[in-house]
């Protein structure tokens, strides 16, 4: 899973979702400790933080993987091993949340002569996305996206989600925003970004009509004729609104050089 220091507010969203959610686990007081893990092989696991599970602290490692790699139980191991060496004293919970389109078929363990190893293997084919999707909060409708659509149109999924945390975010722009940054960050996982992008401009296609100066345009048109108050309401929209100039110019049909010239 791609993360870095701008999504780390996401990331965490996505693991208390994750867990709540698909493991039925209650987590809280999260801190995030996959820097510590180092090797001189570059491999990064998804998420690896220390928290407390049902009360006791412990070690919650989650990897999501959207293809079935036969040595999945044998990288599971290694990241075990690099846990325990770093947090002995901690009991390490591991989880592979299985998102691929194929059948799953990979293994959740090793046993060979002197040695059993084990994790949890979670089939998202096997979670039922309508499930997620009625329950209609923010988090569930984002977690949704790893699950299996079962043949439905992943584009019309896509812009349903998009309008329900538009909605369900009302005019809390920031609320949006970051459940957007986590339906993007787990879109890489499922190849959903093309996808996602082609939702996310119809539905600014469809709010755009919504805000309240747009309104003030058609108004302003018809009542100092439309040129003029396209042109002021464009004004407002740019300076106000802090929408782009150009976008503005051609949802308006007015001229962009006008429009430049008295911003």
């Amino acid at each position: 899973m791609k993360k870095d220091i701008t999504t780390k507010e996401a990331v965490l969203a996505i693991t208390q979702d994750i867990a709540l959610y698909i493991l039925k686990l209650n987590i809280s007081d999260i801190e995030f400790v996959d820097k510590e893990l180092k090797r001189i092989e570059k491999r990064e696991a998804d998420i690896v933080a220390l928290c407390k599970i049902d009360g006791v602290e412990q070690i919650l490692h989650l990897e999501i993987q959207n293809s079935n790699d036969k040595l999945m139980p044998r990288r599971m191991l290694r990241y075990y091993t690099d846990i325990k060496t770093q947090f002995a004293e901690y009991q390490v919970k591991q989880y592979v949340i299985y998102i691929g389109k194929p059948k799953l078929n990979m293994k959740d363990s090793i046993e060979e002569e002197n040695l059993s190893y084990k994790y949890t293997l979670v089939d998202m084919h096997n979670i039922d996305c309508d499930e997620l999707l009625k329950l209609d909060t923010p988090d569930a409708l984002v977690l949704s996206i790893l699950c299996d659509f079962k043949g439905k149109d992943e584009l019309e999924i896509l812009k349903y989600i998009l309008k329900r945390l538009a909605e369900l975010s009302a005019d809390d722009e920031y609320k949006l925003s970051k459940y957007m940054l986590m339906l993007e960050t787990l879109s890489d996982n499922r190849d959903l970004q093309t996808k996602l992008k082609e939702a996310e401009e119809m539905l600014r296609e469809i709010r755009y009509e919504k805000l309240p100066s747009y309104e003030i345009a058609m108004e302003r048109g018809m009542e100092k004729g439309m040129e003029k108050g396209m042109i002021q309401a464009a004004i407002e929209m740019v300076k106000e609104f802090k929408l782009d100039a150009k976008e503005v110019a051609q949802k308006l049909n007015v001229p962009l050089n006008e429009l430049l010239k008295r911003l």
